[in-house]
C-alpha cells in the first residue's frame, strides 16, 4: 500500500551509520541480524493470512462493492472510524483513484488496510516487531479459498529515504504546482513535525481547523508527479463529503482530521523504531557498536517520541467521527484515569509528551542495550535533565504526569523510573 510519493531507493552494498536517518538510501534487509525475506513474518496480517489459507479463519463477503473489507477490518481489529480518504494517485491501483473515488485507509497500531472503489485488490500492511512493515494484497473478487499475496514489489517505494531506508510507511502532501516547483517532486513526506499549512494535499479532511489552513480538500491536486495548479482557497472546515462524491460506497462518510494526524505521527514513529532497531541489531552482530552514533540515533527517535519537534497547533482542532473518543478509550490508563492516548487538540496533538507507541511490540522487541538507552533519554527529557530536549511547550505537570502514567502502565521499567 502506497501512502505517499513514489520514490525508489538506490541500493548500495555497504551498510553504515549516518548523521540523519533520512540520509540513508539502503540498509540490507537480509543481513543475518534481520533476515527480512528469509524468515516467516510475525505481523498481524501475516498471521491471519496463514490461518485463513489453512482454513482456520473465514471472511464474510459484503455487498455494495465492499467485499472482504468489513470482515477483514473486524478480523484485524481495525476500527471503521479510523477511515481517512486520499484522492492523489499514490497507489498501485492509481487508475481507480480520483476525487470522486478516493482511496480509503483504515489503521490501528500495527495494521493498515487500503480500499479502492472498483479496485482489483485490498492493500494491507502489517508491522513485524523486529523486521518492520510487510505488504500484502487480497483480491477483491470472491473466492472459494482466501489467499493473500506478499507484495515485495512495493518495496521499490516503501524502502527508501522516506521510510528511513527500512520497509516502512509514508504519508505525503501534494503541493500546488508553481514556477519553482513543477512536476516530479511536488509531493512531500509529512509527519507531526510539518506545519498544518503544508499538509494534506491530495487528501479529504473532515473536521475543524479553526483559523489554520491546509492543502486538504483541494480537489485540483490529484497526481503527485503531475499536480495541478490547485484551488486558491480550498474549503478547510468540511464536515460532509457528499458534495464531492457518493459516500455510500464507503464504510464511513468521513476522513477524520484527528485520525489523519494520528496516522502521520504513527507512521514516522514506526519507521524510527524499526530503523534504529535494525542499526542496533546489525551493530551488535558485527561487534561495531558505536556509542556516539547510537546516541545520535536515540536522540532523533526520542525527540520525536516526546513530541519535542512537533509543529504547534495555532488554534484548537476537532474531528467529526468517533475516533477522538474511541482511540483514547483503548488505554492503558493509570490509577487517575490518564492515558498516553489522551488528546490535547488545542496546542498539540496529544496531552502527555510520550508517544503511545511506547506500548508497541516494536518498542518492546528492541535490543535490550538500545531500549535501555531510550528509556534513559525519555526519562531525562521528561524530568528536565536533557539539555538537548527541552519540552518547553508542555506544562511541567503534564511532563510529570507522563512519568507517572508510564510508571503505572509499563512493565519492566528501569529502577529509576520508580523513584
Amino acid at each position: 500500500m502506497k501512502f505517499g510519493l513514489l520514490l525508489i531507493a538506490v541500493a548500495v552494498t555497504a551498510w553504515a551509520f549516518v548523521d540523519q536517518l533520512e540520509d540513508a538510501l539502503y540498509v540490507p534487509p537480509d543481513d543475518p541480524a534481520i533476515q527480512y525475506t528469509k524468515e516467516p513474518s510475525n505481523d498481524p496480517v501475516g498471521k491471519f493470512a496463514r490461518k485463513a489459507e489453512a482454513g482456520q479463519a473465514k471472511l464474510d463477503y459484503a455487498p455494495n462493492g465492499l467485499g472482504y473489507l468489513p470482515g477483514l477490518l473486524k478480523a484485524l481489529d481495525v476500527a471503521v472510524d479510523s477511515q481517512v480518504l486520499v484522492f492523489s494517485k499514490g497507489s498501485i491501483q492509481a487508475e481507480h483513484i480520483n476525487p470522486r473515488t478516493p482511496r480509503a485507509i483504515y489503521f490501528n497500531d500495527n495494521v493498515a488496510v487500503g480500499y479502492v472503489q472498483n479496485g482489483d485488490a485490498l492493500e494491507l500492511t502489517g508491522l513485524d516487531p523486529v523486521r518492520g512493515i510487510y505488504l500484502y494484497s487480497l483480491d477483491t473478487e470472491k473466492a472459494g479459498k482466501i489467499e493473500f499475496g506478499r507484495r515485495q514489489d512495493c518495496l521499490r517505494c516503501h524502502e527508501g529515504p522516506p521510510t528511513l531506508a527500512v520497509p516502512g510507511l509514508m504519508v505525503s502532501s501534494v503541493h500546488p504546482r508553481t514556477d519553482d516547483r513543477e512536476g516530479h517532486g511536488s509531493a512531500f513526506i509529512t509527519d507531526g513535525r510539518v506545519p498544518i499549512s503544508e499538509r494534506w494535499g491530495g487528501w479529504y479532511v473532515t473536521g475543524n481547523l479553526g483559523t489554520m489552513t491546509s492543502y486538504g480538500n483541494n480537489v485540483a491536486l490529484v497526481d503527485p508527479l503531475h499536480p495541478g495548479e490547485g484551488l486558491k482557497d480550498p474549503p478547510k472546515n468540511v464536515t460532509n463529503l457528499s458534495q464531492y462524491f457518493d459516500t455510500s460506497h464507503y464504510l464511513a462518510p468521513t476522513s477524520d482530521l484527528v485520525a489523519l494526524m494520528t496516522l502521520e505521527h504513527q507512521v514516522r514513529m514506526t519507521n524510527l523504531l524499526i530503523r534504529v532497531g535494525w542499526d542496533a541489531r546489525i551493530a551488535l552482530r558485527e561487534n561495531k557498536w558505536d556509542d556516539a552514533q547510537m546516541n545520535s540515533e536515540v536522540g532523533q527517535l526520542v525527540k520525536y517520541m516526546v513530541f519535542d519537534d512537533e509543529a504547534a497547533l495555532k488554534s484548537p482542532v476537532s474531528g467529526v467521527s468517533t475516533f477522538s473518543k474511541t482511540f483514547p478509550a483503548r488505554g492503558p490508563r493509570d490509577k487517575q484515569g490518564r492515558s498516553l492516548r489522551d488528546f490535547n487538540l488545542k496546542t498539540h496533538l496529544f496531552r502527555y509528551p510520550v508517544s503511545y507507541m511506547l506500548y508497541s511490540d516494536a518498542f518492546d522487541n528492541l535490543p535490550d542495550k538500545l531500549r535501555d538507552r531510550i528509556y534513559q533519554r525519555i526519562y531525562d527529557a521528561l524530568s528536565g535533565k536533557d539539555a538537548a530536549i527541552k519540552l518547553e511547550r508542555f506544562a511541567p505537570q503534564d511532563r510529570m504526569a507522563a512519568i507517572q502514567i508510564v510508571r503505572e502502565t509499563k512493565a519492566n521499567l528501569p529502577a529509576y523510573w520508580r523513584q
